[in-house]
């Protein structure tokens, strides 16, 4: 598991000064307008994988020559925007003539799915010479199939793609086509060292805000977290800072009891611990990202009158932050050499 084995849990800045709780009872939500109506996005559009690398080759000139309709473009090839070579076993599916997206469609595996293990297959498009999703109305002269080799899961087992290989195979037949997958033995090399290197540099950043004196309802929590730009995520116990990028995954994640989110009333609740969480690898390093945890962190134990903690419960300086600092730059580099930079398409889909 790559986040058992490599997954770092670590916390934010001290806060500037202590307040004293002012009264016994949770502290409440001020009195507020229409309710924000925006929501944690969707993931979806963060699972598409960055250009990849090594493409498979032509299939032999006398299968285009079986149909004179494909135009040259086709033999232009354009590199996928969803398989990623560094991260995914390729399978080449090569039909006799050009397949309508029809009867792709009518074809295509129940799961894009082996194990634990996403995979995509696309057609390249006999009109554009792109890689895409088969669609009605296009017809394609090959397939790709890419099966992702790694994830927080884990590495790609010897199962999981003996999995792959029966969906893919009976696709295949499906259009009469041939099929050649790499070798199994390669595959699953590949697949361990690529998750060992993705164990030692990935990083989940956590810290705890602690109440120091009252406690806090959920309405008051939500109403402050509202001020500093977060919105409700898509799970109870959760508000996120969204991406400046539509579509992309959330900055920060505000975590706390789910059971508090789904009280009848949300100012019976009574919370005394969030949880601030930054997924390193979910955001570029030109954005900040962890400038912008810290500056929340600060905000948030500002109004909340509560202690920044690391995970044991103890109170936070800023020396422990400027070390974290130092770690992640490094992090950085060593991530962008292997092209795989934080935020990117591909480091989003193997750090998940």
């Amino acid at each position: 598991m790559l986040a058992a084995l490599g997954g770092v849990v670590l916390a934010g800045v001290l806060a500037q000064g202590w307040w004293s709780a002012r009264r016994a009872g949770p502290k409440r939500a001020a009195p507020k307008g229409a309710p924000v109506d925006r929501h944690e996005p969707s993931l979806g559009g963060a699972a598409g994988a960055a250009a990849a690398d090594g493409t498979p080759a032509d299939p032999l000139p006398d299968l285009r020559t079986l149909d004179e309709t494909v135009p040259a473009v086709a033999r232009t090839r354009k590199t996928s925007t969803r398989i990623d070579a560094l991260i995914d076993a390729l399978a080449t599916v090569t039909p006799e003539a050009p397949v309508s997206g029809e009867m792709a469609l009518s074809h295509l595996p129940g799961s894009r799915r082996a194990g634990t293990k996403p995979f995509q297959i696309e057609g390249l498009n006999a009109a554009t010479g792109d890689w895409e999703l088969p669609q009605p109305g296009q017809r394609y002269s090959e397939f790709q199939a890419g099966l992702q080799m790694a994830n927080r899961s884990g590495a790609l087992n010897e199962i999981e793609y003996s999995e792959f290989i029966q969906k893919v195979q009976g696709f295949a037949d499906g259009l009469g086509a041939m099929v050649e997958f790499p070798d199994m033995l390669d595959v699953v090399a590949r697949a361990r060292e690529l998750d060992q290197f993705a164990a030692s540099h990935d990083a989940q950043l956590a810290i705890r805000l602690k109440a120091k004196g009252a406690a806090w309802t959920l309405g008051f929590v939500q109403q402050g977290a509202l001020r500093h730009g977060f919105v409700p995520g898509s799970m109870p116990g959760r508000l996120v800072l969204p991406a400046p990028e539509e579509g992309a995954p959330p900055v920060l994640a505000l975590q706390f009891d789910a059971q508090a989110a789904l009280a009848d009333d949300p100012q019976a609740s009574s919370l005394r611990e969030l949880t601030l969480a930054l997924d390193v690898l979910q955001t570029p390093e030109a954005q900040e990202p962890f400038a912008v945890w810290q500056e929340s962190a600060r905000q948030l134990a500002r109004d909340f009158e509560a202690d920044i903690c690391d995970d044991r419960g103890q109170v936070l300086n800023l020396h422990a932050f400027q070390a974290i600092g130092q770690e992640l730059a490094t992090l950085y580099k060593a991530l962008a050499a292997r092209d795989l930079a934080a935020g990117s398409p591909v480091a989003r889909r193997l750090f998940s």
